[in-house]
């Protein structure tokens, strides 16, 4: 996030640089048709069948050009530099295909192979530059589904042989080039690109570079989820990242020179620890309530008034409520979990002005005990700051040990790992305290605390406390300098340009123009060294010295099934079954008629997580998710819900055609013919969507419309839609 912070302020103070001076001798017109003959030379352009031209000029760092066709039906946009470099193109033509409607409606992944391959590459060709280059990497799309057909690509240029950190993007679709854009170092860095010569020793950048590394020991889950604490060697938290200078071999610390950059940002950023929007609340019609409704209101039973909680959460001082008037209150009952009764909580909301600046706290409270349960506040940045970082701790931790006297604590982290944020005027100081066990930190249980630094008070509190966790005993460790050694021997030494932070100089005039703009470093590429690895790792095994490989699980795992020897629609459902959609619960029943619930389900798997049909009760919040999808999908309206409904052939196939966008071409009347065996008994109203399905593939020879579905029959139908981009 502070990268991003980063790069859009610096991208919206380059937009008001202005162009030197020497290029505005030549007037406007000029210029916009000699850009214009570069480009349509560059992409070898035919633009005599577009009707309208225009041409605009950003003037940032260097001049930008945007280049825009129109025709019937059709459009082209390029953006490109003075000398014809293209930046960016877009083009745009009127399909009448259902496609147009259907964009929200996933697809099988499909490529159209070599052929688009091959184009791109040549498109590449045409306006890359000298020096530059794109290699093509085809992503692992096995195990999602997409929205579009075509093929695309994404990722970093290669400049003078050698990977950068600018970006680039293409997509064919068609046969042409529909999209594409990248980064040019004119527009993201200051300074140009180095040569490629890096005199400077590889095996000793690495060396050095290993030398930056520090491992910390600590508690972490053994397995996400799990309730047994294991002992690892992470990354030290607020470890700076360095790199090696591949021109003089220095040691860079880029940390540092990031927050310096940043500092400046800090200045114009808002009051940390926002307050997330109130939720409002909800009143009960008491007449006419259902069993669950009635449930619903009883659990408010014994709730305090927001007076009575208010009172009770100013008798402690820490909060720092005393000028602070309530401004407001928001009740919110939990879920019930594990047969626990469900809890209800208040947000108490609190606000009052200082020296004409707005500051608010916002307090949430257990509505039946007032307990509170957490903190978040908002001040402007650049208050005066009364407290020092060591008063502030000193508070902290005084307030914890009457907040939870038996938890056994240790100081973890001090303020967000970047220490020149808050020196620019932060409104408070920030501390995580984690669990100590065995003279060690368990961060994953946790309090995060600050402290006001004008008065001392609680700024922010939230925690999260897992009492049922078991942890092993701390003996028979390897030493810290094995684990070094092993997390070490994870990494190369990779040459590179990268982004680098650079002072500015008043000598260069783009960059005294930054500097007149309150900029005193910018990004600049640099050729340097740095520690890169292919696969990722959590830390070191502090028991046996080996480096933890995080795991790399898909979001979407195919499904397996046991019930599906002998069924038609096999192929379909485990064609399904690869992209992860279908039915948990490890049986399909492709012979059993299906009911309109059990569509609502296996649509929804192919982007929700797979249910199964029989283990999701209709007052479970799982059927409410899938059912909502189906609406916004348009698989059908929330009028015509009626979960048990078993559903015919022609139910199915209009459902999907309608959820895929095909409807409004379907329900055309009078223009649709088909070939079916049974094509006379098919009803006038239905007869679009049958004749779309025959297109698509969902029904052949025989209609059978009226007969019931079941559910390998509408898995079937399902794949031929998702097959329509191929």
């Amino acid at each position: 996030m502070k990268r991003l912070l980063s790069l859009t302020l610096a991208a919206a103070l380059l937009a008001a640089l202005t162009l030197p001076a020497a290029a505005e001798e030549e007037t406007q017109d000029a210029r916009l048709a000699n850009v214009t003959s570069l480009v349509k030379e560059a992409l070898d352009l035919d633009t005599e069948g577009y009707e309208t031209f225009r041409g605009g000029l950003s003037e940032n760092l260097v001049p930008m050009w945007e280049l825009s066709w129109e025709g019937e039906r059709r459009s082209l946009s390029v953006s490109a530099l003075e000398d014809g470099t293209i930046v960016s193109l877009y083009r745009w033509e009127y399909d009448p295909s259902p496609g147009d409607y259907r964009a929200a409606f996933p697809a099988f992944p499909e490529s159209g192979g070599n052929a688009d391959r091959e184009l791109a590459e040549d498109f590449l060709a045409r306006v890359l530059r000298t020096g530059e280059a794109a290699e093509l990497k085809d992503r692992d799309e096995g195990s999602s589904l997409g929205a579009s057909s075509g093929s695309s690509w994404s990722g970093t240029l290669v400049l003078n042989g050698l990977p950068s950190p600018l970006h680039y993007s293409i997509r064919v679709v068609g046969g042409v080039v529909e999209h594409f854009d990248r980064d040019v170092p004119e527009g993201a860095v200051v300074g140009g690109v180095p040569s490629p010569d890096a005199p400077a020793d590889a095996a000793k950048a690495r060396e050095d570079l290993a030398g930056t590394l520090k491992l910390q020991l600590e508690y972490v889950l053994d397995k996400p989820g799990d309730t047994r604490a294991v002992l690892r060697y992470v990354p030290e938290k607020g470890a700076h990242t360095f790199l090696t200078d591949a021109k003089t071999g220095e040691l860079i610390d880029l940390t540092e020179l990031e927050a310096k950059m940043d500092r400046r940002i800090a200045l114009t950023a808002g009051g940390g620890n926002a307050a997330p929007t109130a939720k409002a609340e909800m009143a009960a019609d008491e007449a006419g309530l259902t069993r669950a409704e009635q449930e619903g209101v009883r659990q408010m039973e014994g709730v305090l008034s927001q007076e009575a909680l208010d009172k009770a959460v100013r008798a402690e001082s820490a909060y720092g409520l005393r000028g602070y008037a309530l401004t407001g209150a928001s009740y919110e009952s939990l879920p019930v979990k594990d047969g626990q009764e469900g809890k209800v909580t208040c947000t108490l909301r609190y606000a009052r002005t200082d020296n004409g600046e707005r500051l608010n706290r916002n307090i949430v409270v257990d509505a039946k005990t007032g307990d509170v349960e957490s903190v978040w506040s908002s001040a402007p940045y650049g208050r005066e700051k009364k407290l020092t970082e060591e008063d502030a701790l000193k508070k902290a931790e005084a307030f914890l040990k009457a907040y939870c006297p038996d938890w056994d604590l240790t100081l973890y982290q001090r303020d967000d790992g970047v220490r020149p944020l808050r020196e620019t005027g932060g409104p408070d100081w920030q501390f995580t305290f984690a669990q100590k066990v065995n003279g060690l930190p368990f961060p994953n249980n946790a309090v995060f605390l600050s402290i006001d630094a004008a008065d001392g008070s609680v700024y922010a509190l939230s925690s999260s406390w897992n009492e049922e966790m078991t942890f092993d005993g701390a003996n028979g460790l390897v030493s810290m300098e094995t684990a070094l050694s092993a997390w070490a021997g994870t990494y190369e030494a990779v040459l590179a340009y990268r982004n680098v932070p650079q002072k500015l100089s008043k000598s260069d005039p783009a960059q005294a123009k930054l500097i007149e703009q309150d900029m005193e470093y910018y990004y600049g590429l640099r050729l340097t060294y740095a520690l890169e690895r292919e696969e990722r790792f959590a830390g070191v095994d502090a028991r046996t010295g080996t480096p933890v490989q995080e795991a790399q699980g898909s979001a979407r795992e195919p499904l397996t099934y046991t019930d599906l020897a002998g069924s038609s629609a096999k192929a379909d459902i485990e064609k399904l079954a690869q992209y992860g959609a279908g039915y948990a619960g490890g049986k399909f029943r492709p012979s059993k008629s299906i009911t309109q619930w059990e569509l609502v389900a296996l649509v929804f798997s192919l982007r929700g997580a797979p249910l199964d049909p029989e283990a999701v009760k209709k007052e479970d919040d799982g059927r409410e998710s899938a059912y909502y999808d189906a609406y916004r999908m348009g698989l059908l309206r929330s009028s015509e819900r009626d979960d048990e409904a078993v559903l015919s052939r022609a139910d199915v196939a209009r459902m999907l055609l309608n959820a895929a966008g095909y409807g409004p071409a379907a329900r055309l009347g009078g223009i649709f013919r088909c070939d079916y065996t049974d094509k006379a008994s098919i009803p006038e109203e239905e007869l679009g969507y049958a004749a779309v399905a025959q297109a698509l593939g969902m029904a052949e020879g025989t209609y059978a419309g009226a007969r019931t579905a079941t559910r390998g029959e509408a898995a079937s139908m399902l794949c031929r839609v998702l097959e329509r981009a191929a």
